[in-house]
């Protein structure tokens, strides 16, 4: 199930980012994938600083695309994404393929990049914890999934994360400690999710 679905999901990435052909007689790197896709961003010093460093592409730039590890492309996608120019950036599921640092420094990044640059993105995204991060609104979908649903208008992440629990069922609190959600037990005095 999960595994076939990932490996599908990574098979369809590679081919978009290295797509192969009869003709093609040398597999590319990353850098010439950037430089053909992302020429300007690429090599500007700011995009370098906030984005390349962070996700550590220079770390994987002579390497072949084709070779990539699944996180290793997600983070290439991810400096693709960003390095083109837009009004409104689309990002499915930046989280996915990445592990928990990685995951991190991805929402710090895409953050950074978006508040500076005065952009808007829609990110949808899984990791309750990378959601909260990155959102500061949030549109709640309620109804029957994959037979009939609707879309609320967004909302504040605050009130946003306490009506979709409220749908699941599950309340939150922050750990004093290091103020991560942690999900409270089921019947136990209910908190929402608090900023």
């Amino acid at each position: 199930g999960g595994f076939v679905r990932r490996r599908a999901a990574e098979v369809r990435l590679r081919r978009r980012l290295h797509p192969e052909g009869r003709h093609v007689r040398k597999r590319p790197t990353v850098r010439a994938l950037l430089h053909e896709k992302i020429r300007d961003a690429y090599t500007h010093p700011q995009f370098i600083t906030d984005v390349m460093k962070p996700l550590q592409i220079e770390s994987i730039i002579d390497q072949d695309v084709q070779n990539l590890s699944g996180g290793e492309l997600q983070r290439v996608a991810l400096t693709l994404c960003l390095g083109k120019p837009a009004d409104v950036y689309l990002i499915d599921e930046p989280s996915a393929y990445l592990d928990s640092e990685q995951r991190l420094m991805a929402a710090r990044v895409i953050k950074r990049y978006i508040l500076h640059a005065k952009k808007t993105a829609f990110v949808v995204e899984h990791d309750f914890i990378m959601a909260t991060y990155l959102a500061d609104r949030v549109i709640v979908f309620d109804g029957i999934p994959s037979k009939k649903t609707a879309a609320n208008t967004p909302q504040s992440l605050l009130a946003g994360m306490n009506r979709f629990l409220s749908l699941l069922e599950i309340t939150f609190r922050r750990d004093p400690n290091n103020f991560r959600p942690r999900i409270n037990k089921h019947n136990s005095i209910k908190r929402h999710f608090k900023d």
